[in-house]
């Protein structure tokens, strides 16, 4: 399997995905995504269209950690987007896995975030 036909799977993976799931103002859009070296995570509002809380392992004090994009750096970015998202009065999300599969780092994020305090 070419990389072309990989992101192209991917892309539909992520479409299918967000039919689905929309964030509103109430309860934003919890979207996370892994690259090889970093983890993004952002909570948006799909009815404005903004982002109402970002944090990402580029962050500067999270950078100090040295996180990478495994299962510890997920863990610990997870807890940490739960605290900022509770600063910024966000309760309750929808988890928009980026056409990832619902397992490993993923899913330690996604128990990691409820373990900080968001309901989804």
């Amino acid at each position: 399997m070419n990389t072309i036909n990989k992101a192209r799977l991917l892309q539909n993976r992520r479409w299918r995905i967000r039919k689905k799931v929309f964030g509103t103002a109430v309860r934003p859009r919890l979207s996370v995504r892994f690259t090889t070296k970093h983890i993004y995570a952002q909570a948006i509002n799909d009815d404005a269209g903004t982002t109402l809380v970002f944090l990402s392992s580029l962050d500067a004090v999270l950078r100090q950690l040295k996180l990478k994009a495994n299962i510890a750096g997920a863990k610990s970015l997870g807890v940490a987007f739960a605290e900022k998202a509770k600063a910024a009065g966000i309760t309750a999300v929808v988890f928009d896995r980026s056409g990832a599969p619902y397992h490993g780092k993923v899913k330690t994020f996604a128990d990691a975030a409820r373990e900080g305090g968001l309901k989804f």
